[in-house]
């Protein structure tokens, strides 16, 4: 078993350049915290890691997947099927795809172990700016909340929360009108 990590908290503010909304590189996630999380996702940073998000979404990898590992004031991380911290889907994992685009609220970021090599299926999304700064350049970034973050921030705490909220459903929003991707 392997124990994909994030560090440990450290600050400092940057700022991040507006994104434009396009429906192939926009995901739904339908959480069970209360409602619907939108997610730009940056193919231009990180099109390994998008296409892969794409397709586990499409695939309904996602579906009842629990926030295994939420820290107050840094960031949610979910997207393992075990619930554990240490599953992943059964693609290979993905190269690294740093970039220098500023962790800040609501930045979602590939979770891995020390290998920089080792992204899967596991994201976290950031609750500050603060939070999760120090990542930036250390751990790929692809994708920024744009919509639904009220959602994330009340996500049950904890490694691991003694009751997990989950993400009902993911959708690329380009999808969304197709039987079984519809709002809810």
């Amino acid at each position: 078993m392997r124990k994909i990590i994030v560090p440990s908290l450290l600050a400092c503010a940057l700022s991040t350049p507006a994104l434009a909304a396009d429906p192939e590189n926009t995901l739904y996630m339908d959480v069970s915290s209360g409602g619907r999380v939108v997610i730009e996702l940056l193919p231009d940073l990180a099109p390994g890691h998008v296409a892969r998000a794409k397709q586990l979404a499409r695939d309904g990898f996602y579906d009842g997947v629990v926030f295994h590992r939420v820290i107050e004031g840094f960031m949610a991380q979910t997207g393992d099927p075990t619930g554990t911290g240490t599953g992943g889907s059964e693609e290979p994992d993905l190269k690294a795809e740093f970039s220098q685009y500023p962790y800040r609220r609501g930045t979602l970021g590939a979770a891995r172990t020390q290998d920089p090599d080792s992204a899967n299926s596991q994201f976290f999304i950031c609750f500050t700016d603060e939070g999760c700064s120090f990542l930036t350049g250390q751990y790929t970034v692809y994708g920024q909340v744009t919509e639904g973050m009220e959602f994330i921030d009340k996500v049950a705490k904890g490694e691991p929360p003694t009751q997990p909220d989950r993400i009902v459903k993911m959708t690329v929003a380009a999808d969304a009108g197709k039987a079984g991707a519809e709002k809810p």
